[in-house]
């Protein structure tokens, strides 16, 4: 097909879409308040409309049956009286039957003859005939009812039987019929128009009703975003909107907590990373001081001290940008969870942990097990535990790493050390972010490397505690879902 042959098909699509785009601006311009106006004058109107429709043509079979009822009533009486006798019917008015409009007529049939009708006033006052009544009168219908028109309008026409070859006639004229389904006719779409109008006017009441609350959340939501006030929402009722206005105070209440953790992070990081940059720029100042022309020499075990000891602050700072970075992030690691042998992770973080512990020892007692979830942050949380396990153990302690089945779905892994142990009022906070207790903090760390343990437990499941270990020092658990490895 040809490049013009594909635009020819591709063009009335475009140009649809492109009248779809410029009718719903105006669509989208309409408030939701006058949206569920609109719908519910449109539902009224749909339901005004079929009742009158229904009620009109109820009503209106309804005064036709009666008044069929009635003309067939007063034939089949006067079939039976004086008027069937031809003789007798031209002495007597048509207002014994009880109306003024009404004709009356007797026709009457002989052979294959042409069928006559008399009537009280002669010809001219029978009501209009037809093939109807003359099958009436020959016998082949017990009676008949139609609508038949006249010079001088419509006639609703029955017929009865009136002896052998006559059938009595009986018209009485519409007119008066048909002025009062006339104004029926016109008072229904009155009516319905005041109807729709009143639906209109409650849609928009009810309408304005029931936004309130969404209302209100816009107005939060602006409010929020010009000042920055995470103030809750008043709630009242418990409908769909109460809880949509329950989840978003819940919404804001974690927002409120978010930003609250983002300025404690930020405040703390900045007091923990004052100390070593301060020291870090002292040292190379005094560094940079002893290089300039004239200065006093420097001794070279100072210098050999001081670059050593700008070589620990620089680890010290890398350290904890890695540990802010780390807490830092809200997501889950971006790395496919897998089945992991804690087993191994374990022996992984000793091997790293006794090279930094220098003569303290471990005393390990291991299970086989396996979990799911990252081995780089499960081993780095392991190694936080035991490194802070031997930071609070004296010379030559011994440190207790034990894993203990909870039963055939959880572990708990167990780091007791012998050290000083952790005061009753700081138990609540030890995996705080940047918390240290009164006598840690002349000890090194940035106060963030159990912190980190609690959330590589929580991305895994589980959780961790502090404690007072049988030794005397700090217990701290992790325990972490799995299960044991088949035998």
């Amino acid at each position: 097909m040809s490049r013009a042959g594909v635009a020819d098909r591709v063009a009335p699509a475009t140009r649809k879409t492109a009248s779809v785009r410029t009718r719903l601006p105006a669509l989208e311009r309409i408030s939701l308040r006058a949206r569920i106006g609109i719908l519910a004058a449109l539902v009224a109107a749909a339901a005004v409309v079929l009742v009158s429709v229904a009620a009109f043509l109820i009503v209106r079979a309804n005064i036709l049956a009666t008044l069929d009822d009635n003309l067939l009533q007063r034939a089949s009486a006067a079939a039976q009286s004086e008027l069937a006798d031809p003789a007798s019917l031209a002495g007597i008015p048509p207002e014994v039957l009880g109306a003024a409009d009404i004709r009356i007529a007797l026709l009457q049939t002989g052979g294959a003859g042409i069928p006559k009708a008399l009537s009280a006033e002669g010809p001219a006052s029978a009501p209009p005939l037809g093939d109807d009544e003359i099958a009436v009168a020959r016998g082949e219908d017990p009676y008949s009812v139609r609508t038949a028109d006249s010079p001088d309008g419509a006639y609703r026409v029955v017929a009865v039987q009136a002896g052998q070859g006559r059938a009595l006639v009986i018209g009485q004229r519409l007119a008066p019929t048909q002025e009062v389904l006339t104004k029926l006719g016109i008072a229904l779409p009155i009516i319905g128009a005041l109807g729709v109008g009143v639906a209109a006017a409650a849609g928009v009441a009810v309408g304005r009703a029931g936004m309130r609350p969404v209302q209100r959340l816009t107005n939060a939501t602006e409010r929020i975003a010009a000042t920055g006030e995470l103030d809750p929402i008043p709630v009242s009722g418990s409908d769909e909107l109460a809880r949509l206005t329950h989840s978003f105070n819940e919404m804001l209440g974690a927002l409120a907590a978010s930003q609250e953790q983002q300025r404690r992070l930020v405040a703390d990081a900045g007091h923990e990373l004052r100390t070593p940059l301060t020291s870090l720029r002292t040292n190379l100042e005094l560094l940079a001081a002893a290089d300039q022309p004239g200065a006093p020499l420097l001794p070279e075990s100072d210098r050999v001290e001081i670059l050593d000891d700008v070589r620990a602050q620089v680890a010290e700072l890398s350290q904890l940008v890695g540990d802010l970075v780390e807490l830092a992030r809200d997501d889950p690691p971006r790395v496919m969870a897998e089945p992991v042998e804690l087993t191994d992770v374990v022996e992984r973080a000793l091997e790293r942990a006794r090279r930094r512990a220098g003569d303290v020892e471990f005393d390990v007692t291991l299970v086989p097990w396996t979990t799911v979830g990252d081995a780089t942050a499960l081993e780095r949380a392991v190694l936080n535990l035991l490194d802070n396990a031997a930071k609070w153990s004296p010379p030559g302690g011994h440190v207790r790493v034990e894993m203990k089945p909870i039963d055939d779905w959880t572990v708990v892994l167990e780091v007791a050390d012998r050290g000083p142990g952790i005061a009753d009022e700081d138990l609540p906070h030890v995996f705080d972010r940047f918390y240290r207790a009164d006598g840690a903090r002349t000890m090194p760390g940035s106060g963030l490397g159990l912190a980190i343990v609690r959330q590589a437990a929580g991305r895994h499941g589980g959780a961790v505690w502090a404690g007072r270990a049988p030794e005397g020092g700090a217990l701290l658990a992790l325990r972490l879902p799995g299960r044991r490895p088949p035998d």
